[in-house]
């Protein structure tokens, strides 16, 4: 009970200290990418904060892998620089045996990633790309201002237009409309006396009324002058067309089940390999650990990161090979988290047993130098 007890303090201690860490750098770097993107133009500035907390949402189940698997190597390590586990192992305690203590310390935790996994992290992305979609169609509307050229987001129309006094206080209706917009391999001059912003549901629309259109084939130099009376131009068409394909990773997970094609099979081997992967790294973390404390460089914990590493980029190779159907989803799980199990096991095996299968060689060592000393 005591050996247990005090296992679990020393993880609990050392998980919220790492965590802490973690989540700091974390978003730290998110912030600055996060600002940067509102200083091009790609997010609104007043949605920084709401899309932060977005982004961290998403990734906390890897920052909670990674501090567990961090703690578990901290914990135990300091406990070999200390030579408590000297005395633990004299005492008949092997390293398997820290196992079930560090299962019942960290398993609300892989709880917590798995719940973030399957539900948050497709619910924070989704809303993510939503405050993107509607700051890209409302910087579409914005750029259609009285009194200056703008260009639209994708870069291929140009907008002029000049405020209606007629109308007095209403925004949506303008006078001399402008309209440049150029095509892959077309261009078109638009231009009229009158215009207004019309809501048809989700769609926005910009009405011209008496005006004409000039289009020119870039190809063949072909021109084309038509006249009308009302000319309707969807002013949000990015945002409706982006709306339309939503990515994986922003599709709940009951539906990757419902609708098993391959990049949704690659998405649902991506979050089902890191809940995988976060057990995985706590089993490795243990066998890790394991450091000489008569040796002046520690150099496990540089091991673990590097372990680290190469598991979560074979977590994203694997859903990289699921999604462009190379192996299956079982056949993925299977090989990466089932081979860093089996490694996992070889290696907690190897700490118990290495004592005893080194004890020969040792004594017929000590035997040897006795006797090359004469005693």
């Amino acid at each position: 009970m005591l050996f247990d007890s005090s296992v679990r303090k020393e993880l609990a201690r050392t998980f919220g200290a790492t965590l802490v860490v973690i989540l700091t750098i974390v978003l730290t770097m998110f912030l600055i990418r996060t600002i940067g993107q509102a200083a091009s133009g790609a997010v609104a500035p007043r949605d920084v904060v709401l899309l932060l907390g977005y982004i961290a949402l998403g990734h906390l189940p890897t920052m909670l892998a990674l501090s567990l698997f961090v703690a578990v190597v901290l914990s135990l390590g300091r406990m070999y620089r200390d030579s408590e586990m000297s005395i633990w192992f004299a005492s008949g305690v092997g390293l398997s045996r820290f196992v079930k203590p560090v299962l019942r310390a960290v398993w609300p935790v892989l709880l917590v990633v798995g719940l973030l996994l399957l539900f948050a992290w497709p619910w924070g992305n989704r809303n993510s790309l939503e405050l993107r979609e509607r700051y890209q169609q409302r910087s579409d509307l914005s750029r259609v201002a009285p009194g200056v050229f703008q260009t639209s987001s994708d870069g291929r129309r140009v907008f002029f237009v000049e405020r209606d006094a007629r109308e007095g206080d209403d925004a949506t209706a303008a006078r001399n409309v402008f309209i440049l917009h150029r095509a892959d391999h077309a261009e078109s001059v638009t231009s009229a006396r009158g215009g207004r912003l019309e809501q048809n549901g989700a769609d926005h629309f910009l009405v011209l009324e008496r005006g004409q259109r000039n289009e020119a084939n870039l190809r063949t130099g072909e021109h084309a002058l038509s006249s009308f009376d009302t000319y309707r131009v969807l002013a949000s068409e990015r945002a409706v067309r982006e709306a339309g394909a939503r990515p994986p990773r922003a599709t709940a997970t009951l539906d990757l089940v419902r609708s098993p094609t391959p990049r949704h099979q690659g998405e649902l081997a991506w979050r089902l390999g890191l809940l995988f992967g976060a057990a995985n790294l706590v089993l490795l973390g243990v066998g890790l650990a394991a450091t000489n404390p008569r040796r002046a460089s520690n150099w496990n914990l540089l091991f673990a990161l590097l372990a680290f590493a190469i598991y979560y980029n074979l977590v994203n190779l694997s859903q990289a090979w699921v999604a462009t159907e190379r192996v299956s989803l079982a056949g993925a799980l299977l090989s990466v988290h089932g081979g860093a199990f089996a490694l996992a096991l070889g290696l907690l095996w190897w700490r118990d047993h290495a004592a005893v299968m080194q004890m020969p060689w040792h004594r017929r060592r000590t035997g040897q130098a006795a006797a090359a000393a004469g005693v």
